[in-house]
């Protein structure tokens, strides 16, 4: 052994004693405590899990959904919590605030940036994944669903007791409740019915001081605020109580493809004056992503694709299409009609016909390497616009856009009635994609800078002052807390894009009701200016 080499073991070892004390210091206090909060007949075993407990990588790893942040230099949780029930929930919260240690909340792990289970900070992670029970009453049209249960997993319970009844979510179906409801929460309903947050009725959080709180009892502003407005910088939130929707016993869907050399440019063109304005039984999704050239393999074009969800049958949609959006080309055909929860399978790109079952498996420890980013566009992009894109698209090679058209009822809601403010004025959506397989920091900076350098280039066409943003679509390059002296100036950075508007009574009512700031994560709410808060 070189003297460098036995330095740097000698160096390690220190580090890993030093993390070790670290996470024992940690551990014994916490433990000591959430026995004395907890009820006597309690295993606590089953739901805390140290980093020397056998159990601990796989319950961690299970719900990491990005990858990146899956790697030996990733910082891990000094305690992974997995309450059973809410009083857990109260005691994790009591505890930790005790001892002075942050959480992390996770629900279904789908943060892009990993806010929910990594920090720099030392950690616990609260993990609802067990609690996950849904209550469906199809006589009042409501469910009853916990935050840690999936959206698949509610589909499915609704389709169990109607088959002309939903609920207008995501199409991904591992996503969990609780993450996809406070930051708003959207799918392919979201014309017809708007966001998932706009059928809430009741929630139960449980408060920095872990009381358990219903809609009654946190009052309207706390109500509001965790209706897009990012759960994790206001309490832990247990459930949530939400009104279905009605839908056909029969609805359509399609995907048509088509690339420059088939006229996408065109088509493009004009999906961006119909998709916002069409009939809202009507969601079009469009893709547009790099692909080799079907005539010149050595050529790269881009492939447009047109993914549909329509509230009623083949015959109309057909109908429909040709008036409104000829270029797509639209036959009977291509149409597939099928039940809700079918297109509920297919959305997630399971084949027709796959049983709903399916739905019910969580795909643990499964991640892919991916970086989004999101951006709105209120304006049509020109032609002219299109084509300079589509360069730049082929020049970065990977990066891809989705864009999600609005309008219907989504112009109807105020911008104000929930924390999310993207409403009236936004043509569509753009979620910026990009997945890669390839482990290792230097395939992370390629295909992460080559997700920057398109956004970067979109700046002309998107919404300006402020250039908004999705928190669901968590990015951490738009602006990071420290929580320092300028932590509201830090804040309103991302706050703005996220927010807009809204952003002033999010600080307001985070401030009444955290105003030592425990509930916090690098893109949390600030205090107001000046109040004083936890020093980590």
């Amino acid at each position: 052994m070189t003297e460098a080499s036995g330095l740097l073991s000698i160096l390690l070892l220190l580090l890993h004693v030093s993390v070790s004390l670290a996470d024992s210091s940690v551990y014994s206090p916490f433990l000591d405590c959430l026995h004395k909060h907890t009820d006597p007949s309690d295993n606590l075993s089953d739901i805390v899990y140290a980093k020397t407990n056998v159990s601990y990588t796989s319950v961690l790893e299970n719900y990491i959904r990005n990858a990146r942040f899956n790697t030996s230099s990733t910082p891990k949780p000094s305690i992974i919590v997995t309450p059973l029930k809410e009083s857990h929930v109260q005691a994790t919260v009591i505890c930790a605030k005790d001892i002075g240690v942050q959480i992390k909340i996770r629900s279904g792990g789908h943060d892009y940036e990993g806010t929910s289970y990594v920090s720099d900070q030392p950690f616990i992670i609260l993990d609802l994944f067990n609690l996950r029970n849904i209550s469906v009453d199809v006589q009042n049209e409501v469910a009853f669903v916990q935050s840690g249960a999936t959206l698949g997993e509610l589909y499915y319970r609704i389709w169990e007791k109607s088959k002309v009844h939903g609920f207008p979510a995501g199409v991904c179906p591992t996503v969990g409740v609780g993450g996809h409801l406070t930051g708003g929460g959207y799918g392919n309903m979201l014309r017809k019915y708007g966001l998932s947050v706009d059928h809430v009725i009741d929630a139960t959080i449980v408060d920095v001081n872990g009381r358990i709180l219903n809609k009654d009892s946190m009052g309207e502003d706390l109500f509001w605020a965790i209706k897009g407005g990012g759960g994790g910088s206001f309490g832990v939130i247990l459930s949530y109580t939400v009104k279905l929707v009605r839908v056909p016993e029969i609805v359509t869907v399609f995907r048509v493809e088509k690339r420059l050399e088939e006229n996408a440019t065109d088509l493009v063109v004009q999906w961006q004056n119909v998709a916002p304005h069409i009939d809202d039984r009507l969601f079009m999704r469009l893709l547009l992503q790099p692909v080799t050239s079907k005539v010149n393999k050595n050529q790269k074009t881009i492939r447009a694709s047109v993914v549909t969800l329509f509230l009623g049958r083949a015959d109309e949609l057909v109908t429909l299409l040709e008036k409104e959006f000829p270029l797509l080309g639209l036959k009977k055909e291509n149409c597939n009609e099928t039940s809700w929860i079918d297109s509920v399978l297919w959305w997630a790109n399971f084949d027709l016909g796959t049983k709903p079952e399916v739905l019910l498996d969580r795909n643990l420890n499964s991640a892919n390497f991916l970086k989004r980013k999101s951006d709105y566009v209120q304006t049509p992009i020109s032609r002219d616009g299109l084509e300079w894109i589509w360069k730049k698209m082929i020049e970065l090679g990977k990066t891809g856009f989705v864009f999600n058209p609005y309008g219907g009822r989504m112009s109807k809601i105020p911008s104000d009635a929930t924390p999310f403010p993207h409403r009236a004025g936004n043509l569509f959506k753009i979620q910026y994609s990009v997945n890669w397989n390839e482990p290792g920091s230097e395939a992370d900076r390629n295909f992460i800078t080559q997700a920057r350098r398109l956004y970067s280039y979109m700046t002309p066409f998107v919404s300006k002052n402020p250039r908004s943003a999705f928190l669901n679509y968590r990015d951490l390059d738009i602006g990071i807390n420290h929580f320092g002296e300028k932590s509201f100036e830090e804040g309103q950075v991302y706050g703005r894009k996220y927010f807009n508007d809204n952003f002033e009574r999010l600080v307001k009512v985070k401030s009444s009701v955290d105003p030592r700031n425990f509930f916090s994560n690098e893109q949390s709410i600030p205090l107001l200016p000046n109040a004083p808060s936890i020093k980590r």
